[in-house]
């Protein structure tokens, strides 16, 4: 029996880079994202491994709909990696209320209901299951540029991350989050030259990380060595915060 997997965020880039080492481990991907052309590229760039979900995120309703779909197709999930995101940089106390409110529903709203929508079908397949969550290090790192909205958006997710591995243990679904520091996405873009050429100079390997490195530890996690790990919360930062 395959292995299903859905991917939140698949056509950007972390997705993408999670989409395809999973592939590359055999598993079947449902690829979640509103970006149709790029998930169109990810089918054409690693075939029909990869199942293209259009959806939007911010809508319950469609998640519920889509994770409809996929079981439907599919029989799963095995496997839930909330890795869509964003980052919004205005600044405390001058944040919209609509920004605040997307923040949140994006990168935390998006997670709880992919969870809920994925949990139920993971309950009726064999093994164990797993869910990873893309936290951040700014959940917890306050000598870094974050904004306070972002950050207690990837807090809210580890919260979540602890109380799934917790609430189902026996029932083999191991959740874990993985907080990575600076690594290059497209997210780069949100911030000036300045606050970036800042932050990556903090990383000691004097460099960002790269989406395949990320992807490389969601591998292990969903690989049968990550049986044995929940509840945690996993920080990829080079060693920069050992104090």
């Amino acid at each position: 029996m395959d292995r299903i997997a859905t991917v939140t965020g698949a056509a950007g880039g972390m997705g993408r880079a999670i989409v395809a080492r999973l592939v590359a481990d055999g598993l079947r991907v449902a690829a979640l994202d509103r970006d149709e052309a790029g998930l169109a590229q990810l089918v054409a760039d690693l075939g029909d491994a990869v199942m293209p979900c259009p959806v939007d995120l911010m809508d319950a309703a469609a998640i519920r709909a889509v994770f409809d779909r996929i079981a439907a197709d599919t029989g799963g999930p095995d496997v839930l990696i909330n890795n869509a995101g964003t980052c919004f940089m205005s600044e405390f106390p001058d944040i919209p209320e609509d920004e605040f409110e997307a923040q949140m529903r994006l990168n935390f709203s998006a997670a709880f209901h992919c969870c809920q929508a994925a949990v139920p079908r993971m309950l009726e397949r064999p093994g164990v299951k797993k869910i990873v969550n893309i936290s951040s290090n700014g959940a917890y790192n306050f000598d870094v540029f974050d904004p306070p909205h972002y950050r207690a958006s990837k807090a809210a997710m580890d919260t979540l991350t602890k109380d799934l591995a917790r609430r189902y243990a026996r029932e083999k679904i191991a959740v874990n989050s993985i907080a990575p520091a600076m690594t290059e996405t497209p997210l780069f873009g949100v911030v000036s030259e300045d606050v970036l050429e800042a932050a990556i100079a903090q990383m000691p390997h004097g460099r960002a990380m790269q989406p395949d490195e990320i992807a490389a530890w969601v591998g292990f996690l969903v690989s049968s060595a990550g049986d044995i790990s929940s509840g945690n919360v996993i920080i990829l930062n080079q060693g920069r915060d050992v104090r």
